[in-house]
């Protein structure tokens, strides 16, 4: 397969071959006839988490089926179904997600699998809504998973896809909301570092955008439900006056709607509209995870680096994520910020700063997106994580055959 590559086309997939199953019954037959597998969510990671050795299995011809369940307030929907899908229909239907991640063209199963997140201070991130999973196991078993029943289902949300091929997701939903998007711009760092509580608690999501240099922070994305608040100034920043995009210099039209205009959570929690399909090969993303009572240390620690971060730089983001119970979640047992950081695509010199940034954030025990680019391997990691030691158990009793391991889980995960 040397066609296949990944959404930002830095990673070229080295599988033998790529399967589409049309349905859930033909996915067993693949997988339990296979040596190797992976499932290929909306090729949206950065590293090779999604590749094999053997088949990979694409799930977008599999029917969303999205099912609504009003008195328990869930729906459950085909894993390879993107959140803006998901979403449009579930608010046609009256309910909402209780967050959204920046972009709303990835998959469900895949984002889940990677603990992928939305953002504020109160809200877990996107796979802590999980209720129940239908999972083909190794031996091509379709077998069906619950927060109620299974005991060690906190392991099996964030699976890395290392425990099968999750085809069914029911996620917990609410009624319907409003939010209200204001974007604000030259922040002084030393107010927004002052107040750092305060700035990230001000909206329901809060986001900060920032090249790492200079004085001040220069965008400001607070996401509000109601009851709506009328800001003039937020911090030392003044409203925008005009859309607003995370880059300097493109038109904000293609993100969702801004200037305090009030409407539907769909189409103002993610950055980007449903509507505007991503450009590919223009960038590189990592992302690091670490305890909110470390957030104005590790700010500062990465705003030392800038002369080295700036120059490979587009955009960076620091959010806030609430903590959960998913075992190889990033923010396992504690309330954690995220710095994100997404890069020009010049992967070797992105690297070797990678390993001086987690060189600096190391005392700040940094966790890894794992979609994402890092450069910690399965000894640095294993510590980080105090569930880490029972899903490499958890690993083994469902899939003994290694059917879904593969090198990114051997030098992540399984090794060292």
């Amino acid at each position: 397969m040397t066609t296949e590559l990944n959404w930002a086309g830095n990673y070229r997939y080295r599988a033998a071959t790529l399967a589409a199953p049309a349905g859930v019954d033909e996915l067993q037959q693949l997988v339990a006839g296979a040596d190797r597998v992976r499932a290929l969510g909306s090729r949206h990671s950065f590293n090779s988490i999604a590749d094999t050795s053997g088949t990979l299995v694409s799930l977008h011809r599999l029917d969303p089926d999205i099912v609504v369940d009003e008195g328990a307030l869930t729906v459950t929907v085909g894993g390879g179904t993107k959140y803006g899908i998901l979403a449009e229909e579930l608010s046609r239907r009256g309910f909402a997600l209780h967050n959204l991640a920046s972009l709303p063209h990835i998959s469900v199963a895949g984002a889940i699998a990677t603990a992928t997140h939305g953002s504020g201070n109160g809200n877990g991130n996107l796979a802590t809504a999980v209720r129940a999973l239908e999972i083909v196991t190794g031996s091509g078993e379709l077998v069906a998973v619950s927060r109620d029943t299974t005991p060690d289902f906190a392991g099996m949300v964030v699976g890395l896809g290392a425990l099968g091929i999750v085809t069914r997701v029911t996620l917990e939903i609410q009624p319907i909301f409003d939010v209200r998007q204001d974007v604000f711009e030259n922040l002084p760092w030393s107010l927004v570092l002052q107040n750092f509580d305060a700035v990230t608690s001000a909206a329901y999501s809060v986001s900060l955008f920032t090249d790492w240099s200079g004085d001040t922070v220069a965008q400001a994305w607070l996401k509000s439900r109601e009851p709506f608040a009328r800001r003039t100034e937020f911090f030392g920043g003044t409203p925008a006056t005009e859309p607003r995009h995370p880059l300097p210099g493109i038109s904000g039209l293609d993100c969702t709607e801004q200037l305090g205009v009030v409407g539907p959570w769909h189409d103002r929690l993610a950055h980007f509209r449903l509507a505007f399909t991503p450009s590919n090969g223009a960038e590189l993303q990592s992302e690091y995870l670490l305890p909110r009572e470390h957030a104005v240390a590790a700010i500062e620690a990465t705003r030392g680096l800038s002369s080295v971060i700036t120059p490979l730089l587009l955009v960076s983001e620091v959010r806030t994520v609430a903590a959960d119970d998913l075992w190889l979640s990033a923010n396992y047992g504690r309330d954690g910020i995220a710095l994100h950081f997404t890069w020009k695509p010049e992967q070797e010199a992105v690297e070797k700063v990678l390993l001086l940034m987690e060189a600096a954030l190391a005392p700040f025990l940094i966790r890894p997106h794992w979609g994402k680019l890092f450069q910690l391997g399965a000894a640095e990691l294993a510590p980080l994580y105090p569930k880490f030691s029972e899903f490499r158990i958890l690993a083994e009793q469902m899939d003994p055959q290694h059917t879904f391991r593969n090198d990114f889980l051997e030098r992540t995960v399984f090794g060292g």
